[in-house]
């Protein structure tokens, strides 16, 4: 988590606010990371900052609150349907 708060304190001012998502990526992850842990919050993280390139999702895209039953830790390509709005699914 101390690496993405030196992000946000130094080199987001630089990039800009150009993330497509709310809440921010690096918020995302801060948050993935302190409610879920490393495991499951790092690859949330992973697959949010992967949605944010070109032709990604954009909007609201907040960390659940809890992990679905079907979230392993051994199945961590699961992870990347988090991110995918109620009616693609």
């Amino acid at each position: 988590m101390g690496v993405i708060r030196a992000y946000q304190l130094t080199l987001s001012g630089f990039i800009g606010n150009s993330c497509r998502h709310i809440p921010t990526c690096s918020e995302y992850g801060y948050e993935a990371l302190a409610r879920h842990g490393l495991w499951s919050g790092g690859w949330m993280t992973l697959f949010r900052v992967a949605r944010c390139g070109p032709g990604g999702t954009s909007g609201l895209d907040p960390v659940p609150e809890q992990l679905g039953e079907r979230l392993h830790w051994w199945a961590p390509w699961r992870y990347l349907a988090l991110g995918r709005k109620a009616e693609e699914r």
